[in-house]
């Protein structure tokens, strides 16, 4: 019997959607033998749960996987398109479900991080009460953007990029199906080219599944080559969400890079934005930031540097003005690192806080009028410029009740070990 050929209008990605936890590829900590989901899914355990990870890692596949194995009803919704009308409806459809033939089900909601609080706490209820299973898969992490109510309801699996390695034989199994796949078209792939496009697909089995789809349109002969695969491969960017986990991971990993002194981490975590879209301006801020957070009074000429290559990226723009940025942020990192000024206004604040409104001293206070002048403003004070070495020892100038405080401490790094003996000599003085 002949094997249908594909339907070319569904997309290969779809079309290789796996039917089976067997044809699922990556994700070894959920589905290897014995491991959590995988236990679950064998037990018959039928749970509700979150699938938290990045694209293309088959959160959508695993629900429908779930929902197969449960033997159970498969509702799919979308928050992208979907409100609370179509939940109360999907609702329906499962009371119905369960009332004419017992049957359970799941109802799966794509990017639920995408829901308010009021949107999400719509399932609540229906989980309580068994009407429902609800699978949830999101991009985002959901202890900041799934309700408390709906999380502590689920377990939560996170899934992983899928590595070079795992999405080569997806790409190969492709080429061979001829039921779904690319298997009728007798195509051809080279190895480098292989290589080339799982390692393209950025951890992304759709990525990589569209990346052959339309390399197979190109393939002259049947046969797709390096230079073929470079022309799909050639553009993409990789895996970064202006705003999302990857953008507040990527930003960490940069200023502890700095931080920690590293340049070469610094310019590859630097790298990994730009070439993600970030806003170069965005980067300048956090670069300004570090310089006052991180290097401090060890080298005041950070400040200047990162507010220098913030001005030259805006006159220039990209690409010229990245390296003014790449030439701050390696500044940045190789600079003694001082935060005795960020740690000291924080005590600061936080007496200011304990301690409430303290008067001035009245001898700290401007006499400009005769009447304050009667009432003792400004008397006693010692003018700093006529002391010896203009340092008046001895005089205090925190509020008469607040006990005496040391909040900056120089470290011994950079400028402020110059500072630091500075302020010794003269406290002994």
């Amino acid at each position: 019997m002949a094997i249908p050929a594909p339907d070319r209008s569904r997309p290969l990605a779809d079309r290789m959607r796996p039917r089976s936890l067997d044809e699922v590829v990556g994700q070894p900590q959920l589905l290897d033998p014995g491991k959590p989901l995988r236990r679950a899914l064998e037990g018959g355990q039928l749970h509700s749960m979150i699938f938290w990870g990045p694209p293309g890692t088959g959160k959508t596949t695993l629900a429908r996987l779930v929902a197969r194995r449960a033997d159970a009803d498969f509702i799919a919704l979308s928050a992208v398109l979907a409100g609370v009308k179509d939940v109360r409806a999907a609702i329906e459809q499962a009371k119905a479900a369960r009332a004419q033939s017992g049957r359970a089900t799941v109802l799966f909601l794509d990017e639920v991080h995408r829901f308010n609080k009021s949107q999400q706490d719509t399932f609540l209820p229906f989980l309580e009460d068994g009407t429902l299973t609800f699978i949830g898969a999101t991009t985002e992490n959901p202890s900041f953007e799934v309700v408390s109510a709906l999380l502590s309801r689920a377990r939560v699996y996170v899934l992983r990029p899928l590595s070079p390695a795992a999405v080569a034989p997806l790409l190969e199994a492709a080429l061979a199906d001829s039921e779904r796949g690319l298997g009728d078209l007798g195509l051809q792939i080279d190895g480098d080219a292989l290589a080339l496009l799982a390692q393209a697909a950025d951890g992304d089995a759709r990525r990589g599944l569209n990346m052959l789809e339309i390399a197979g349109d190109l393939a002259t002969d049947r046969r797709i080559t390096l230079g073929v695969a470079r022309e799909v491969a050639s553009g993409g960017r990789r895996r970064f969400d202006k705003g999302g986990e990857q953008f507040y991971d990527q930003i960490s990993a940069l200023h502890k890079a700095v931080r920690g002194t590293d340049p070469d981490a610094a310019l590859y975590w630097f790298c990994r934005m730009i070439d993600g879209g970030c806003d170069p301006l965005y980067i300048a801020r956090r670069a300004l930031r570090m310089a006052v957070e991180d290097v401090g009074l060890a080298d005041p000429r950070a400040f200047a540097i990162a507010r220098d290559a913030w001005d030259t990226y805006e006159r220039l723009g990209s690409p010229e003005g990245d390296l003014a940025l790449a030439t701050a942020v390696v500044y940045l990192a190789c600079a003694p690192k001082s935060n005795a000024v960020y740690v000291a206004m924080g005590e600061a604040m936080a007496d200011v806080e304990e301690f409430g409104t303290l008067d001035v001293p009245l001898k700290l206070r401007n006499a400009p009028t005769r009447l304050m002048k009667d009432l003792d403003y400004g008397k006693g004070y010692r003018y700093a410029h006529d002391e010896p070495g203009g340092y008046a020892s001895g005089e205090r100038y925190l509020p008469d009740d607040l006990p005496d405080r040391r909040y900056y401490r120089p470290v011994p790094r950079g400028l402020e070990i110059k500072i630091g003996e500075a302020l010794a000599r003269l406290r002994k003085s």
